[in-house]
């Protein structure tokens, strides 16, 4: 029988406390020690539904979370939200845009949508601002449907009403008098119908301009584009000078209003501009009886919008109720939780996989092997795989300790008697043991190693070569 090496309990127990610490540490903190993350800062006028370990998205993919939600200043309603970015999220741009959207309903709460912004803009820099500008708030379906009030439903049904009379209802005498006769009794929709046969010709002049605005020189239209958009920029980056551009706008319109007389006198003048310009307007009302056509089609849909209102307001109330705090609200509240929990198992489970990947791969390609090789000895040779060795040892020690005592199973051992003085050398508790053999020994297989075999911790297990457990040396004799 062979004898196995144990590793020592204190070493065992020492290794599986500190295993144990580093992976409640990394479970919980989900943060590298002494590492610090890329971090940006974005000022929103709505940050109401945001709390510090939201995350950040890009694309759908998580990049980092929100850790701080404070005021953007003294007395501003707006939020100021501090983010750290992981690597994957880099680099983002002076020209980033961030939306606050709203997650699936597994998940609840809300994320910051991080558009990193184009290639050719500056990079930001770590810890700067994104100013309000340049980000948003989603609208949510409770905001939507507070919007539609009683009063507003009202005007919209008077809206529509007053629509459809405009573009279905029948001319007046006086009306059709100075009308082309080509149109005179139809109704706007028909006239709108009508002007459908002109619509060749005007797409065909349309593709003319459009084909003029491609510019004269290769790539004109791509440099309006990015002209266009430098403007654009910058005066997005002037959102203080576009305020005092406002400020003095409304200073202007105050100065005209202040000679409204001589802007009377001008309105005066307008009925002979009309007057002018109706030969003008008659040759673009002969250019739309197809118009009047294609209100007369639309009339009957128009008819139907007020009753299909009318038929959407239970389901608006009954939606209103649905996303109550006492129903979709509430599940919510209840779920949050279990999702953060969800959340930190996952994560365990990233970092668990592999290592589990690690020790499967271990066992089935390097220990299991190992275990089914044959272990030749001589005529001692059982040709049993040697895992199976060492069960049927255990079994036969197990029957071999059936006495006991007050302190537990033992195993009785006699020795023979011989002219043979063989020694066990020092042992760490009894010391050296002696016994007398018949025989003179031929010596110890296997042979005790000089020294403790190295463990190589730098290569996965699976990759390393299996023991040649045939090759054991014999050790010395007498």
């Amino acid at each position: 029988m062979r004898g196995l090496r144990h590793v020592a309990p204190v070493r065992v127990g020492i290794v599986a406390v500190l295993l144990i610490a580093l992976g409640t540490y990394f479970a919980f903190a989900k943060d590298i020690p002494f590492t610090r993350s890329y971090e940006v800062k974005a000022v929103f006028q709505d940050t109401a539904k945001m709390s510090p370990g939201s995350p950040v998205r890009i694309a759908g993919v998580g990049v980092g979370k929100v850790t701080k939600v404070e005021p953007a200043g003294e007395g501003s309603t707006a939020s100021e939200l501090t983010m750290q970015i992981s690597d994957e999220g880099l680099p983002i741009h002076r020209d980033a845009r961030l939306r606050i959207r709203p997650r699936i309903f597994l998940e609840g709460n809300f994320f910051v949508d991080l558009h990193p912004g184009t290639g050719g803009a500056p990079v930001l820099e770590d810890g700067a601002t994104v100013p309000a500008t340049q980000t948003s708030a989603s609208v949510t379906i409770d905001q939507v449907l507070s919007t539609l009030k009683s009063d507003t439903r009202a005007d919209l049904r008077k809206l529509l009403r007053g629509y459809g009379d405009a573009v279905g209802g029948r001319p007046t005498a006086a009306q059709d008098a100075d009308a082309d006769p080509r149109v005179a009794g139809q109704t706007a929709g028909q006239s709108l119908n009508d002007s459908l046969a002109y619509g060749g010709d005007a797409l065909r002049d349309t593709a003319v301009v459009n084909d003029a605005l491609q510019g004269t020189e290769l790539r004109d239209l791509s440099r309006l584009i990015e002209g266009t958009g430098k403007v654009t920029r910058a005066l997005d980056s002037r959102e203080r000078q576009l305020a005092a551009l406002i400020g003095n706008f409304s200073t202007t319109v105050g100065a005209l209003a202040a000679e409204q007389d001589g802007l009377r006198r001008t309105v005066r003048a307008l009925p002979r501009l009309l007057e002018a310009a109706n030969p003008a307007l008659d040759s673009l009302n002969s250019a739309l009886p197809s118009t009047r056509a294609f209100a007369r089609e639309i009339l009957p849909g128009i008819r139907e919008t007020p009753a299909t209102i009318d038929a959407a307001l239970p389901w608006i109330a009954q939606t209103r109720a649905l996303v109550s705090p006492a129903e979709l609200q509430g599940a919510v509240r209840d779920l949050r939780p279990a999702t953060a929990d969800l959340a930190s198992f996952i994560d365990g489970s990233v970092r668990l996989l592999p290592r589990l990947d690690l020790f499967n791969r271990c066992l089935t390609e390097n220990l299991l092997p190992t275990g089914d090789v044959v272990i030749r000895d001589d005529e001692r040779t059982t040709g049993l795989e040697n895992y199976r060795e060492f069960f049927q040892s255990l079994v036969g020690l197990s029957g071999e300790s059936q006495n006991f005592d007050g302190n537990g199973q033992y195993t009785r051992f006699q020795t023979g008697s011989g002219a043979n003085i063989v020694s066990t050398g020092a042992l760490p508790e009894t010391g050296k043991l002696f016994a007398n053999a018949p025989k003179q020994p031929i010596g110890s297989r296997p042979a005790r190693p000089a020294k403790r075999p190295p463990y190589v911790r730098d290569q996965a297990c699976h990759r390393q070569r299996r023991p040649n457990l045939n090759a054991a040396k014999t050790g010395g004799g007498p």
